[in-house]
């Protein structure tokens, strides 16, 4: 439920975009990302604003072309959210803060048990077919 407290506490109001990061969120994801790579050129954009321009495009749905004028260029966005998705840095990411979250709560970092349904896992369509073929005879 939310209360005056934990409105203020969440509020974005004060940022450029609302799916801009704060502080507090920025200071879990800056150690995550790669450092720069020292005999490349210097950056010309921040990461932080570069992560923010790849929260802009993904939450709010819109086309890359559609960033802001405030934020890096669309290429530049881009390129660093392909890269990372093709080493797998957002995976880590998730898998990081998922382990954070359950010790926040007071559990073991990883899972020990899992739980499947039946119904949520689906059979190869070949076993499906030789079980529906198998049914008619």
């Amino acid at each position: 439920m939310w209360t005056p407290a934990t409105r203020e506490q969440h509020s974005r109001s004060d940022l450029r975009y609302s799916t801009d990061l704060t502080d507090a969120e920025w200071a879990v994801l800056e150690p995550l990302l790669p450092s720069a790579n020292p005999l490349g050129r210097p950056r010309l954009w921040s990461l932080r604003d570069i992560v923010n321009g790849i929260f802009f495009v993904l939450r709010g749905g819109v086309p890359w072309r559609l960033l802001p004028k405030d934020l890096p260029p669309k290429s530049t966005v881009y390129g660093y959210f392909s890269a990372w998705r093709d080493d797998g840095l957002f995976a880590g990411i998730n898998h990081h803060l998922v382990m954070l979250d359950r010790e926040r709560a007071g559990r073991d970092a990883s899972p020990t048990a899992a739980v499947l349904d039946s119904q949520s896992v689906r059979p190869r369509k070949a076993a499906a077919r030789e079980a529906t073929t198998r049914a008619r005879r």
